[in-house]
């Protein structure tokens, strides 16, 4: 194929392709002004250096040896030992608005390539690769990688690390030589290597620097990596990750990467956040938010597997009083379910503890204004069940071996059409014959031996637990769905395609919550991250915290509770119901508008968020005061995005008991009104107060 050069363009972004036997990336950044031709290409073809291969080699949508390319390359597999190193040719390409459809071909090795990029006007990049078996035999597949080029000056990454209770950690990486990589081999998103990373020049921060952020919308086992070659350049891949022998093309069949999101942004990670942001908003949900996100009440850390039906009765009308719009039902409520090593599987109402049912329970709620919530976990199967004794060969497992439990739970092999029938019988008979607007939807226990006939068959569980989604959601679309998987084991864009919320985590202590939502809000926006307000003494942490911090970080999400209303006494529920009250008075705001992570002068010891809205008429802001302040003053905030023009007036809405008692003096801003201009709020700022550890403020932004 002649050379040629096709441009994908966002709103502020822009990608370059310049194309002849294969497909390469040659520019991925800032929108440029003109229209760019091979002319302009010229000015950065590559030297090629003496002593090594006497050709260019491109870094290529899907690097390939076969053409020099000695890095890792984009495929992996084999036809019996054969063709195991393919250079793929390009032999047409379509564009199609803001997309590129670019088809390869290898006709030695008889395989096809196709590769889809698409980026939108929120200036989200999506990365797809097909890969078909064109020969008469069958072929074993290793890999496949999407591949995306990065500029050398991208040396640093930003990543996440974590664990149950404390998902959404972050850390940065040097990326001089060799590279970095990261991989999950625990059969579900994870909490400990959630799919996405940031790369840019050293130091690029909230509001400053370039920055490329790249999400795989994948929620089983996969591999990211930053790989620095020889030369400088910088490549970044993200796949699947196949376990042996797991993905073998029949003749004429296929095999699809997961989508790669990948966003840029010039004005640093609070431009690619907004970006991912709006994305998720427009092409994601869609439609499917359209009322305001209900206040929950889950009662799974108010009455854990204690459960009587006119207890949980009074717990709703409890909630109902504090200004609740949806109880939920957690563990505990099924055939023989009186703690965590039993029953799983067993999706039949408990008739000891329920003994007429839930109808009259769900009534009630309903009665009181609320929607309807149940747990359920539907992936999971105890030893000690009816289901087990009934069909020991309905495990995801591999004959001969003991898989160690985890949570004492095993997982159902979705990919057996029994298993997969019987699932959807039993959630199906329950959105059927119960009015259920909501599903808690976990997955407790990590994945060991993923076999489906003593074959690996990691991929195939998880697309069958998407199509059992699917057929859910498509008999019952009125019915939100929550991803929960222990609290934040399952959170991708994939997910969300066919959910409505995410758990975070199980952790409700509202010091680790801060640092988990912040995590998670550089790839989702607040609507969709669950954040409720804990007991006053952390279940997961053991620590205590007063209701001001906690209140303040539920809200900052899609709020709820997580306690037994019943205990409260009066005040306690009106302070309550003032959260609640308040976040409802601001949830429109948060749930639609633009938010920046503030950048704080002293960052080990405060975190910041605003949220402003579209037109730039309303702000809200959140301090946390995460620890004792690293000066005896707290410096000065700053406040991005505002129009610079316009008078701001701000009113503090929420501030600790005891502010005011704690020094000599706080500033001014705080007791008198003051209205400031946007260029003033953002250039030189307000001085901070001071703050007790483990508090939080709230204030809010109009403009006059």
């Amino acid at each position: 194929m002649s050379q040629e050069v096709y441009q994908l363009c966002g709103t502020r972004s822009q990608l370059i392709v310049q194309v002849s036997d294969v497909a390469e990336i040659v520019y991925y950044g800032k929108r440029l002004q003109y229209k760019v031709s091979l002319t302009e290409l010229a000015a950065i073809a590559r030297a090629i250096p003496y002593g090594r291969l006497d050709v260019d080699v491109p870094v290529s949508l899907n690097p390939q040896l076969a053409r020099g390319a000695f890095g890792s390359p984009g495929l992996e597999g084999h036809r019996n030992g054969l063709a195991w190193a393919p250079a793929f040719t390009l032999q047409e390409v379509k564009q199609e608005d803001t997309k590129l459809i670019l088809a390869s071909r290898d006709e030695t090795a008889q395989l096809s390539l196709v590769v889809e990029l698409e980026l939108d006007s929120d200036d989200v990049l999506q990365m797809r690769q097909t890969l078909t078996n064109d020969g008469e035999q069958g072929y074993s597949v290793t890999r496949l990688a999407n591949t995306l080029p990065l500029p050398a000056r991208a040396n640093e990454v930003l990543s996440y690390f974590g664990r149950w209770v404390k998902e959404f950690q972050q850390t940065r990486t040097l990326i001089e030589a060799g590279g970095y990589i990261q991989e999950n081999r625990r059969g579900r998103t994870s909490h400990e290597h959630y799919p996405a990373l940031m790369v840019g020049p050293q130091g690029f921060g909230e509001q400053n620097g370039e920055v490329w952020g790249a999400h795989l919308a994948w929620s089983g086992n996969h591999r990211m990596r930053v790989d620095v070659k020889a030369d400088g350049r910088r490549v970044l891949q993200a796949e699947a990750l196949y376990l042996p022998g797991e993905i073998y093309l029949q003749p004429a069949q296929s095999i699809s990467t997961p989508t790669l999101y990948v966003s840029y942004s010039a004005g640093g990670l609070n431009g690619m956040s907004q970006q991912f942001h709006e994305h998720v908003r427009h092409a994601i949900l869609g439609e499917r938010l359209t009322k305001p996100r209900p206040v929950h009440l889950n009662t799974w850390e108010g009455i854990y597997f204690k459960h009587d039906p006119e207890y949980i009765k009074k717990m709703a009308t409890a909630a109902a009083e504090i200004g609740v719009e949806r109880f939920i039902v957690d563990d505990g409520w099924f055939k023989g379910r009186d703690d965590d090593t039993s029953s799983l599987g067993d999706w039949f109402i408990d008739k000891q503890k329920y003994p007429e049912g839930i109808h009259g329970l769900i009534e009630h709620v309903h009665g009181l204004g609320m929607e309807f919530g149940l747990w359920f976990e539907p992936e999971m199967i105890n030893k000690q069940s009816d289901l087990y004794r009934a069909h020991p060969d309905w495990l995801l497992a591999v004959e001969g071996y003991d898989a160690p439990t985890g949570r004492h739970q095993y997982v159902l092999d979705l990919q057996q059409q029994e298993v997969f029938d019987y699932l959807f019988e039993r959630l199906d008979s329950f959105l059927t014959n119960y009015p259920i607007d909501y599903i808690k939807w976990d997955m407790n226990r990590e994945i060991v031996q993923p076999a489906h006939r003593d074959m690996a068959s990691g991929i195939g569980q998880v697309e069958q637990y998407y199509r059992l989604v699917d057929k859910l959601v498509e008999k019952h679309p009125d019915v939100d769905i929550e991803s929960c998987a222990a609290g934040g084991g399952r959170i991708d864009f994939e997910v969300l395609k066919r959910t409505h919320r995410f758990w975070a985590s199980d952790n409700n202590d509202a010091l680790e919550r801060q640092q988990i939502q912040r995590g998670m809000s550089y790839f989702f926006p607040p609507e969709v991250m669950g954040s409720h307000i804990g007991a006053e003494h952390s279940h997961t942490t053991r620590r205590t915290h007063a209701l001001g911090i906690r209140g303040l970080t539920a809200m900052l999400g899609h709020m709820g509770l997580e306690l037994d209303p019943v205990t409260l006494n009066d005040e306690q529920k009106a302070d309550y119901r003032h959260y609640v009250e308040l976040h409802k008075t601001w949830r429109g705001l948060l749930h639609s508008g633009i938010t920046y992570r503030l950048s704080l002068e002293d960052a080990k010891a405060q975190q910041g968020v605003m949220v402003l809205s579209e037109d730039q008429e309303l702000g809200l802001v959140n301090i946390t005061q995460t620890a004792m302040g690293t000066y005896s003053l707290s410096g000065v905030l700053r406040l991005p995005g505002l129009d610079p023009q316009a008078s701001y007036r701000i009113c503090v809405v929420d501030e600790p008991v005891g502010l005011h008692q704690i020094v000599n003096r706080q500033p001014t801003w705080m007791k008198e009104s003051t209205v400031l201009t946007g260029e003033w709020l953002a250039e030189v700022g307000l001085a901070m107060p001071l703050m007790d550890p483990e508090t939080a403020l709230l204030f809010s932004l109009e403009k006059e």
